[in-house]
């Protein structure tokens, strides 16, 4: 296998570093592979979590499963990059693959929350390299032009996998058992058979040919980045729990600015063999294309992140539900990144889909302003479709337009790079958003108590004779508090169901007209969510109208690096 692996890097070498159409679809194949088990691994699990949880008996634990995966697949995201430009990309997606896959099975046999979180931080160091890596590897085969129209099928894997995932994890929870083995393991094991796929389609296609760079490993660039991220993701994910101005989060702030000091520090002595080489912000185009990442993961994953929850909580459907009801998003990321990559790579263009991409992201939150607790879900569906064309100009087109202004030795952590800024601006957003969410969420449901519309909704369940009697005497506790607002802080001390944050099945089956203010004060919520996203996008709309847009490239970054072997040789 090293011989044939070794005459084929040989002949795409002699053919100056271009791989056929046929031979670069071969590599896509295994690339989307990758790309799916990062997807699917990020949305899949949260479905089932609690199903899982009740059986490892460790509820309490859950928010560590997921924030140990996101903290180490964010973290080994740059290092991938830099170490897939020492080491070569195929090798390191050949062990980022399989460091996932073994992940995925120790997962699946996990016996405690403490083991399935420290699993899952094994998946994510896998998981981190799968999707950099992809884009990476794309670069190096396909020139910029028509790695738009390539990379439109990868992120279009990405989007469904990721819509697809509260689907699976669903389906995989809700069964007892499959072959013998619980339903829920097999959210991990189902990891084993596509992981061995892409590793052997990478294995069997993916020749280009690697120049070794003579770099050592900056691992005090990997130290300090891990002080200065790891922090600021934990108070991101447990900020609310923990208080946002308490002793811990406050420690967390200045650990993670001595991290990130001495991080700049470490990768200005670096230099060129840094992580992340402070060159690049030299350069214009690179350094506002990040900045505009960064602003985009705040405004599109802080929105996103409340829809499934509000179609849940207020139109009442399943976790699942909820996941295909994300469908209108996939579809519209899936036309616009298909069109937006075939457009790329006819004309060159590019630029002009920042400018859209942002402005139909910034439309489609606008668009939810007068969502109210009974808007139907088809209305929903359109500014979902909407978001998602603006996403599927925007994914691509930051990534590409980063790719297209650095060096071609410079790609990898590039890339790299862009997608670490990008996710966590996402952290972030998300935190931020969820935060203003559930802060706002209290009053909002108080004023929705006052309001003569829920009045008259008491007033007629509480006389309702085909109501449960349970039903009927909530509604005429809740009409009087209606009638005096001061019963509402009374009620809520009593423990009257009003923190929808920590628990929203008593909604579950209740009459509407009982539930009017709940349902409603959430959705005003929401309202307030889509709007802050969209004043955040607004700022990314301005910023994309100044970048500059250099001409892309006609050749891979492979072929362009054998161009500059050729003419040193002679």
């Amino acid at each position: 296998m090293s011989k044939e692996r070794n005459t084929a890097a040989t002949r795409v070498q002699e053919q100056g570093g271009a791989l056929s159409h046929k031979e670069i679809i071969l590599v896509l194949i295994g690339l989307m592979a990758g790309m799916f088990l990062s997807a699917l691994d990020q949305s899949v699990v949260g479905t089932a979590m609690r199903t899982i949880s009740d059986d490892l008996k460790g509820l309490e634990l859950q928010a560590w499963v997921t924030t140990a995966y996101l903290i180490t697949s964010t973290i080994a995201t740059p290092i991938y990059g830099k170490l897939g430009d020492i080491f070569g990309r195929r090798r390191l997606f050949l062990i980022a693959i399989s460091i996932f896959v073994f992940g995925s099975v120790l997962s699946a046999f996990a016996t405690t929350m403490y083991e399935l979180a420290g699993y899952r931080a094994v998946q994510g160091l896998g998981a981190g390299g799968l999707f950099a890596l992809a884009i990476t590897i794309l670069s190096d085969i396909a020139s910029p032009r028509e790695r738009a129209r390539y990379q439109g099928y990868i992120l279009a894997v990405f989007a469904t996998s990721s819509v697809l995932g509260p689907v699976i994890g669903g389906l995989f929870a809700g069964a007892d058992e499959i072959l013998f083995v619980a339903g829920w393991k097999w959210i991990f094991l189902i990891n084993v058979p596509l992981g061995a796929m892409a590793l052997f389609l990478v294995w069997k296609f993916l020749h280009v040919p690697h120049t070794p760079v003579n770099h050592r490993i900056d691992w005090l660039g990997a130290i300090t980045i891990v002080v200065g991220v790891v922090p600021m993701l934990l108070v991101a994910e447990n900020g609310r729990d923990w208080g946002w101005d308490s002793t811990l989060s406050i420690s967390m702030y200045a650990l993670s600015a001595v991290g990130i000091t001495a991080f700049i520090f470490a990768e200005r002595a670096a230099g060129e063999e840094a992580i992340l080489p402070l060159k690049l912000f030299s350069n214009s185009t690179f350094t506002l294309t990040t900045i505009l990442g960064v602003i985009v993961g705040v405004g599109m994953f802080g929105g996103m992140m409340t829809l499934p929850l509000m179609l849940q909580i207020v139109n009442g459907v399943t976790p699942t539900e909820s996941g295909l009801l994300m469908l209108p998003m996939v579809l519209g990321m899936m036309i616009a990144t298909t069109v937006s990559g075939q457009v790329t790579s006819k004309t060159g263009k590019y630029k002009i889909f920042m400018i859209l991409g942002t402005g139909m992201l910034m439309t489609g939150y606008l668009s939810l302003f007068n969502y109210h607790f009974d808007t139907p879900i088809w209305v929903i569906s359109i500014s979902m479709v909407i978001i998602g064309m603006g996403l599927g100009q925007l994914m691509q087109t930051l990534t590409l337009a980063a790719q297209n202004s650095v060096e071609p030795k410079d790609i990898g952590v590039a890339t790299s790079s862009t997608m670490f800024f990008r996710q966590m601006g996402g952290t972030l957003g998300v935190a931020v958003f969820i935060s203003i969410l559930f802060n706002r969420l209290p009053e909002a449901i108080k004023e929705s108590f006052g309001s003569k519309a829920a009045a008259d909704g008491f007033a007629s369940a509480a006389a309702d004779e085909t109501l449960s009697a349970q039903e009927r005497g909530m509604a005429q506790q809740f009409l009087a508090v209606s009638n005096d607002p001061s019963l509402y802080d009374k009620m809520n001390e009593a423990g009257g169901g009003v923190d929808l944050s920590t628990d929203s099945s008593f909604l579950t089956g209740l009459d509407s007209r009982v539930a009017r203010p709940f349902l409603e004060g959430f959705a005003n919520s929401a309202v307030l969510v889509f709007m802050s996203a969209a004043a955040v996008v607004a700022v990314a709309f301005v910023l994309s109208l100044v970048i500059k847009a250099p001409a892309l490239r006609n050749k891979s970054a492979a072929e362009e690096k054998a161009a500059a072997a050729a003419s040193a040789a002679h």
